[in-house]
């Protein structure tokens, strides 16, 4: 018997806000049934779970102990500008010389998720070093 993973949930202070930064780093869309000031809020992800947003009395306090890993469709240089723009900010800097690693970032509410290299660039590599 197996399980199959549902949802990813994060506990906020702000469930829509944080679900639209989320929507805009995904590029999938709240539900339809989501507004400011809901205690929750939830994006559909393409792979069959969802982002879950739920409202919790108490503030972050400690490093993610789960956390969730990006893979971008562009550069990874490309993705960190644009998270940049969205709001997230560089918690540590992993990337390398030659283009391995990866940046860790937090959302507006100080979760950690990381950026990797696209699968092209991870390719590129691996055949350059093969």
């Amino acid at each position: 018997m197996t399980s199959t993973v549902f949802n990813v949930t994060f506990d906020c202070a702000d469930p829509y806000a944080l679900a639209s930064f989320w929507s805009d780093v995904t590029g999938q869309p709240l539900g339809d049934d989501d507004h400011p000031g809901d205690p929750a809020a939830a994006i559909a992800m393409p792979a069959g779970f969802q982002l879950y947003f739920e409202r919790v009395p108490e503030p972050k306090t400690v490093k993610n102990r789960v956390h969730v890993c990006l893979r971008p469709d562009d550069r990874r240089e490309l993705e960190v500008d644009r998270l940049l723009a969205l709001g997230a900010t560089i918690v540590a800097d992993r990337r390398e010389e030659n283009g391995a690693g990866w940046v860790v970032f937090a959302d507006p509410e100080g979760n950690e998720f990381c950026v990797l290299r696209s699968a092209a660039e991870r390719e590129a590599m691996e055949q350059a070093n093969g």
